[in-house]
Order: structure tokens, then sequence, then C-alpha cells
């Protein structure tokens, strides 16, 4: 299993709630496709979220994120960490 970092973009405005229901709707599904959503950040003004993951490969990410309602924009591995 890797870990992965994924990007979303163009969501202006995204509230603490409305994070958390895309979150809460990639855990609901996250299972069938054997990854694990850690943690998700926003910034409303940019419009970014951020996802952090544990995953078999970054197709199995976007593939969650599809069926959640919410296609991640870019989905990095991350080989190294400090």
């Amino acid at each position: 299993m890797g870990r992965f970092m994924d990007v979303h973009r163009g969501m202006q405005g995204i509230t603490a709630d409305q994070l958390l229901e895309a979150h809460r709707a990639d855990l609901a599904i996250e299972g069938d496709e054997s990854v694990h959503f850690e943690h998700a950040w926003a910034d409303p003004e940019s419009g970014t979220v951020y996802c952090l993951s544990e995953a078999p490969s970054a197709e199995a990410v976007q593939r969650v994120h599809e069926r959640a309602g919410h296609r991640a924009d870019e989905v990095h591995p991350i080989p190294l960490e400090a």
C-alpha cells in the first residue's frame, strides 16, 4: 500500500460542513477499493481541497472520488516521508 495526496480544484467557497460531507462520502465506499482516506483539508478562498490517503494505487483513489461525486484533478504518490 502506498500513500497519496490528491488535489481538487474549483471548490471556491467550500464550507467545513461541505468538506466533511465529501470526506464522509469517500469513507462510506473506500473499502470497496481498499483505500483509506486519512484526512482532508480545504482552502475556500482558492477553492483547493487536498486529501491524504493510503491505497493500492492512484487509480483506486480516483475511482472512490469519482463514485463519491468529486473527481480529483490530480493524484500524487508520496514515495518519501520524513
